[in-house]
Parts: structure tokens; C-alpha cells; sequence
């Protein structure tokens, strides 16, 4: 396949106050929550002047990619469409179309595999198509073996441990929690192809991949342990565990004088990583008595943003890379993967 242009996928956010609630009903349309329930979860882009910082980040993203693109001979014009919020997925589509482009890659801002994290992205994308119909979007495949990913949150995590040590924390006493989003229980085993299934999914198997070359980029072993956030489902049905909360609570009782988070689940601040850890996380941790530090996510980082753009050229190129981290599934993107459970649904293919 020839592509002639790159597609940016986010989920999108609002930029004012008054686009909080349009964004939160979208996000839910068709799970009939309340507007009640969704106040609550708009409280939180309140505090932040009713902007998620998902977008302006995203801004960045595409201008550095584009840079670093163009500093490896790779000519494309790059594109940015949202799932919840302007820049709208198909509105995009349609200015793709008429700048004449035809054959179309496809970058989400998520990394692992799962139906929320990849397949449903893939659905987003074959729906906007409607909109134009002559384009052919494909999807890269996760990516999160991308060993820069991991080196970005190794670098961090060991300039923490460092600090603290100069102001009488040994390494000893800390607890590094890498989280994720959670996700139902079933979504993780049904995340990744059908013949690799068992009790622990894809999505579960590649955060933990993760974590291991974090761990092992370090110069000295460190206590680790892979927590969930941000859980959002009704209490009856399970979702992925321990929660981040619970993890800081049981590091005090066990005597740990301080964690650092590591959101090795996402690319970038978002409001998630920045209400969910940055102010409940944090809260927790002042509240049992516990350091608290969390490093940021590779963003913008130059050599994360390059890495990106070497994968992204090694797709076009016709060169399928091999996965990093072998094992965890980072080869495998197909019809059959991370399915829906409660519909049918057309998804884009991937590259």
C-alpha cells in the first residue's frame, strides 16, 4: 500500500466550559447515564477552566511528528481528527478528501491493545468514512513496544529515586506504581487475537512488558507494582484491579515512605493522568502519609516523538517491525482482535 497522507486519531476534550457537558454526553451516548452523574465528572474539567489539556497537547504532537517526518525523507501531509470533539473524526475525513488524498494511515493516542484502546478507534474510523467514501484509511498496530516509551518513564523514575535519595529517601522505601486505565475484566481477555487468550489478556500482558524494560533500565531493582485507574463502570460488573488508591494505602501500612506513579498506560497528560493521579492519587497519598511524585508521560519527549516517526516510516516503507517485546502481542492487530461485545460494528483494517 502507497500511503499520501498520515491521519493523528485522539479522543478529543472541550476547550471551554461550555462545551464540558456536550463532550461528556458524547463520550457516553448510549449507556443512559444522568446528567446527574455526569456533573460530577465535569466538576473536574471545572477546576481545569472547563479545557482538557488533551487537545493542546495533541497540537504539539502533530507539529513535532510532522518535523520529525520530514527529517527522515518522509513527504506526507498529517491530519488530526477527534472522536468526541472538534476537530470531528469525519469532518476531517472530508478535508482529506478534497485536498485529493486517497490512501490513508492511520496514528491513534493509545498504544496497547483492547477494544477501547484500539478496536473501537478502528470502528470511529470506518464510520467517519461515510463521509468519504473514496478514501482507504489503515491503522498502525499498537505500539507500545517502542522501546523509547519505556526509556522516557526509566529516565524519570530514576531522576525521582535520585532526588529523593539526596533528601534521605533510599530507594528501599519506595514503591513505584505503573497504572492504566481500567478496564472490564472481560475486555482484557478478550483483548488480543483469539488463540492467544487465557485469563490474562493482551492489554494486561503488554503493560506488563512495559513495566519489565522500566524495571530493567534501572540501575538498582526497586519495588514495582502495575495498578488500574479512572474506573468508570457500574460496581456489579468487574473491572481490572488493584486500584491506584487502594495500592498507596497498603504501601503505608507496609512502611514505604513514598511512590512514584508512572502512567505508563498513556502518551500524554491528559485529564485523566492529571485529576486522577495528580489530585485524587496525590490526595490519597497526603492523607496516609506518603511521598508522592508522578512523572510524566512521554508527551512530546524528542526521542518518543522519533521513535513514532521511524515506525511510522517503516509502515509505509512496507517493513512490518518486529515487536520489542516479544510475547505480548504487539504483532497481532486483525477483524478478530479485542472484539465488541455488545455490537457488530465495521473497523478499519489495519496496516
Amino acid at each position: 500500500m502507497t500511503y499520501d497522507a498520515l491521519l493523528l486519531v485522539s479522543f478529543g476534550g472541550p476547550e471551554s466550559a461550555d462545551e464540558v457537558m456536550p463532550f461528556l454526553r458524547t463520550v457516553t451516548a448510549g449507556r443512559q447515564i444522568p446528567d446527574e452523574r455526569l456533573q460530577v465528572v465535569a466538576e473536574h474539567y471545572y477546576a481545569m477552566g472547563g479545557v482538557s489539556p488533551i487537545n493542546g497537547l495533541n497540537r504539539q504532537l502533530l507539529a513535532d511528528l510532522t518535523e520529525q517526518l520530514s527529517q527522515i525523507g518522509v513527504d506526507l501531509p498529517v491530519y488530526w481528527g477527534n472522536r468526541n470533539s472538534a476537530p470531528w473524526l469525519a469532518d476531517t475525513m472530508k478535508d482529506i478528501a478534497a485536498d485529493r488524498h486517497a490512501n490513508v494511515l492511520a496514528l491513534t493516542t493509545s498504544a496497547y491493545s483492547s477494544y477501547s484502546g484500539c478496536r473501537q478507534y478502528r470502528e470511529n474510523i470506518a464510520a467517519a468514512m461515510a463521509s468519504a467514501p473514496e478514501l482507504a484509511v489503515h491503522t498502525m498496530r499498537p505500539y507500545g513496544d517502542l522501546p523509547q516509551l519505556a526509556e522516557t518513564f526509566s529516565r524519570t523514575i530514576a531522576e525521582q529515586l535520585g532526588d529523593w535519595e539526596s533528601s534521605g529517601i533510599a530507594g528501599d522505601q519506595v514503591l513505584v506504581i505503573f497504572t492504566t486505565h481500567s478496564i472490564p475484566v472481560s475486555m482484557d481477555q478478550t483483548s488480543g487475537p483469539p488463540s492467544a487468550r487465557d485469563d490474562i489478556g493482551m492489554y494486561v500482558r503488554q503493560h506488563r512488558a512495559v513495566m519489565d524494560r522500566v524495571i530493567e533500565a534501572l540501575a538498582e531493582p526497586v519495588r514495582h507494582e502495575l495498578a488500574f485507574q479512572s474506573r468508570s463502570g457500574p460496581p456489579t460488573v468487574p473491572w481490572l484491579e488493584p486500584d491506584v488508591n487502594d495500592v498507596i494505602e497498603a504501601a503505608a501500612v507496609q512502611g514505604v515512605r513514598a511512590v512514584i506513579v508512572a502512567p505508563i498506560g498513556f502518551i500524554s497528560d491528559h485529564m485523566e493522568v492529571i485529576w486522577d493521579l495528580d489530585t485524587e492519587a496525590a490526595a490519597t497519598a497526603a492523607r496516609v502519609g506518603v511521598e508522592f511524585a508522578r512523572v510524566p508521560t512521554p508527551g512530546t519527549d524528542p526521542e518518543f516523538v522519533a521513535a513514532l516517526a521511524e515506525r511510522i516510516a517503516a509502515v509505509i516503507n512496507g517493513r512490518v517491525p518486529n515487536p520489542q517485546a516479544p510475547g505480548a502481542g504487539w504483532e497481532f492487530c486483525s477483524a478478530t482482535c479485542c472484539p465488541n461485545a455488545r455490537a457488530t460494528a465495521s473497523a478499519a483494517e489495519p496496516a
